[in-house]
């Protein structure tokens, strides 16, 4: 039972208003921008169940119950049940791979009745953040032990295979934004930086695999990456090692034999120079592993490991990248400005930009966006529900939105701060980092800023299973935070 510590507030003067206030206007606001993306002159009502509007109504209305419910429910019962809630969710997940129907292209969805349709991926990222709360708040949890960070990864990384399983990569994605959380509760910035390393590996030896070093039959791309490669790994060992000794003669070996090797190209006999820096990296990271054996210090262990996968990444992805399907490879390529592929891959986002732009400083007003009722923009009411917004309302109107938004997640940062428990605390930031996700990609994808992975923006985009989806993500939490000055007895 839970009582109420002296001269603190009840459950019901403890929820945080302020958030809710937040989430209802951004829900009164979509609902407004999913009724401009739909609209049809040919039937008008906006509250008819046979249009989106109305249905989306309806979703709205079902999640303010939906909230009001989980206020209801303990915050002991999470604690209790939220690895059997993490285990059900997983094998929904399984489940829907072998018995939902294909859905463009994907198995994500699951037919409940003639007219609805569900998405567990969106139900499951509740699941995880509850199960890293839980396994982090256990007595002896150490995020700086490999065991615990590895348990931690795990539970991200298990849905995230299951959701790829389902064709839904956009989906498993979205799994990423929890490392967020980890980076907060003090897993080492190493990791992350690791990952940002292997963004641009990819990024630039994609973009720059064709263009060619002027005189040399050397891929600008590839010889780019190997050099990167190097500078993060000497720069790795002077930074957590403090060995300058080592960071001399690695720079000696490995920019001097780089340089060598390329007047020799250039002057004496013309080859492929990435071969010897792909063999000036193999042994630069056997000379850390000599390191690592003879100080038997585990970080340069953890640095040749690094140097090895540099390497090992950038020419697996090149090789997966040519056996991805014809349409992903070329959003890719549009986006990294490889492609123009205006009435294919860049055909949504640049029809986007031009409803954007079109809207101008006050917009066109509600219901009055061309684009948007010429239907130019695919999906224009889910995932580029964006550009609704540009268009009917303006520069004005778009920046209000993201300043609601930034009122949102800033709450939701103070809210996390002020929690008494390492559960409520994670889980917070696994609700801050999930809303923070999806907002900047979704916003991004519209611009042309980031790649399209169809995701939808929180509490915009039309559907029921993002809608409860977020609502459970986010009503948990205020449950948790209302409890925060109470006791138990």
């Amino acid at each position: 039972m839970i009582v109420q510590e002296q001269g603190s507030k009840g459950i019901f003067l403890s929820i945080d208003w302020v958030t809710i206030l937040l989430y209802v206007i951004l829900i009164v606001w979509g609902w407004f921008s999913v009724c401009g993306a739909c609209y049809d002159y040919n039937n008008p009502d906006l509250f008819s169940w046979e249009t989106n509007s109305g249905k989306q109504i309806v979703w709205a209305g079902t999640s303010l119950v939906l909230a009001a419910v989980l206020m209801l429910i303990e915050k002991r019962f999470y604690d209790t049940a939220a690895y059997v809630i993490y285990g059900a969710m997983m094998l929904l997940l399984l489940v829907t791979i072998f018995i939902a129907p294909d859905t463009k292209g994907s198995r994500s969805w699951l037919p409940i009745g003639s007219t609805m349709k569900i998405q567990p991926a969106e139900f499951a990222k509740f699941a995880v953040a509850l199960a890293l709360a839980k396994l982090m708040d256990t007595y002896g949890f150490s995020i700086r032990k490999t065991k615990d960070i590895g348990i931690a990864i795990g539970l991200i990384v298990f849905p995230m295979l299951l959701i790829i399983g389902q064709k839904e990569t956009g989906s498993a994605l979205v799994y990423f934004a929890f490392f967020l959380m980890l980076y907060r509760e003090g897993m080492t910035g190493s990791l992350l930086f690791t990952g940002f390393a292997c963004v641009v590996y990819f990024v630039v030896g994609l973009k720059f695999s064709g263009d060619h070093i002027a005189n040399m039959p050397v891929s600008i791309g590839e010889f780019t990456v190997l050099l990167l490669a190097m500078i993060f790994t000497i720069s790795m060992v002077w930074v957590y090692c403090h060995n300058t000794t080592a960071v001399k003669w690695m720079s000696i070996g490995c920019f001097g034999g780089t340089l060598l090797t390329m007047i020799f190209s250039i002057y004496v006999i013309p080859f492929n120079v990435c071969y010897v820096m792909l063999g000036l990296c193999i042994l630069m990271a056997g000379y850390i592993i000599w390191l690592a054996l003879y100080t038997r210090v585990v970080r340069y262990a953890l640095i040749a490991l690094f140097a090895i996968g540099s390497t090992a990444f950038f020419y697996i992805t090149d090789t997966l990248f040519e056996h991805l399907d014809d349409h992903q490879r070329i959003r890719i390529e549009v986006l990294l400005g490889m492609k123009e592929d205006l009435r294919g891959a860049g055909y949504n986002v640049n029809q986007a930009k031009i409803a954007i732009g079109s809207g101008g400083l006050t917009g066109k007003g509600f219901l009055n966006g061309t684009q948007t009722k010429l239907r130019y923009v695919p999906e224009q009411h889910t995932d580029f529900i964006f550009c609704t917004v540009g268009e009917e309302e303006g520069f004005i109107g778009s920046a209000g939105v993201l300043i609601v938004y930034l009122l949102f997640i800033w709450r939701l940062i103070a809210v996390a701060e002020r929690q008494t428990d390492t559960m409520g605390r994670v889980y917070g930031y696994c609700v801050l980092s999930i809303f923070l996700f999806h907002l900047f990609i979704n916003v991004g994808m519209v611009l042309g800023l980031t790649p399209v992975i169809g995701i939808p923006l929180p509490f915009f985009s039309y559907g029921g299973s993002s809608l409860w989806g977020f609502t459970l993500l986010l009503f948990i939490f205020l449950r948790m935070d209302a409890e925060r000055n109470l006791k138990r007895q």
